[in-house]
């Protein structure tokens, strides 16, 4: 795992919160209407179904709860530029969790109505400051709760490209931040000056070895929006296929950062 030495992008604790509630909402919004035959069918994640891929989410959520119900370490030992780098090595145990849960809960409505009330329960409880013990360390609240907003932005776009015309909306503030954190893990992971990775309006970083650029225009510059940076980031969209199709902008020698991606999984 890439350390992470950049230096922290901070993130308002307030709109985060509101962000993941929002997200949350829009998610459950959607799936009441979903029937039986639309839940019953594939997703793009490993065989899981769209009942499946919805009972994740409502985990990525619940992952709060799991964390606040163990003993708060005794001092912060990650960062939260390290979370996109440990998510990998967990990824079976989703796998089985997400197949168990769908068995065990038929009425998804209620489900996610539970995990809601609890969500809000718990943060008007806890303060953003209390440490959990996460796969990535000892990290805030506060921290903890930027990366629910990218699983839970990363897996609304993977429900809207289930299941067609669904639409799904993203709230403006957990989109900014899945953007800006992918855009920075990529930044830890190919640390250096020479290429420019902009993603408008959310974000820009440099990254890649090589000479560094000061004035005017750079030498070297990725350019594409938030979702297919989104997608790229997370191996859901092929580098090669995003710029074949025109969805990235690559210009310069040092602008291929395909060999780069993903930086989650």
């Amino acid at each position: 795992m890439p350390p992470a030495k950049k230096r922290a992008r901070t993130y308002d604790p307030a709109r985060t919160r509101a962000a993941v509630l929002a997200q949350f909402g829009a998610v459950r919004e959607a799936v009441r209407g979903l029937t039986d035959e639309q839940l019953a069918g594939p997703t793009r994640l490993g065989g899981w179904t769209v009942r499946e891929l919805v009972v994740h989410i409502g985990t990525a959520v619940t992952a709060v709860r799991r964390a606040l119900a163990q003993p708060a370490p005794g001092k912060a030992d990650a960062v939260l530029l390290d979370w996109p780098f440990a998510t990998a090595a967990h990824s079976a145990a989703i796998d089985a969790v997400a197949r168990d849960l769908a068995a065990e809960h038929p009425d998804l409505d209620a489900y996610l109505a539970d995990i809601d009330a609890s969500l809000r329960a718990l943060l008007a409880e806890h303060p953003g400051t209390r440490l959990l013990r996460i796969g990535a360390g000892a990290l805030a609240l506060d921290d903890y709760l930027v990366t629910r907003a990218v699983e839970l932005v990363v897996h609304t776009d993977d429900l809207n490209a289930a299941v067609p015309g669904l639409g799904v909306p993203y709230d403006r503030q957990a989109l900014a931040a899945t953007t800006r954190l992918l855009a920075d893990a990529l930044a830890v992971k190919a640390p250096g000056g020479s290429t420019e990775v902009r993603v408008p309006p959310y974000a820009v970083v440099q990254c890649v070895e090589g000479p560094r650029h000061t004035r005017g225009t750079p030498p070297n510059v990725v350019e594409t929006d938030p979702l297919t940076w989104i997608r790229l980031a997370t191996g859901r969209l092929d580098w090669r296929d995003a710029v074949a199709e025109a969805k990235v902008s690559a210009s310069g020698e040092r602008a291929d950062i395909g060999g780069l991606l993903p930086v989650m999984s």
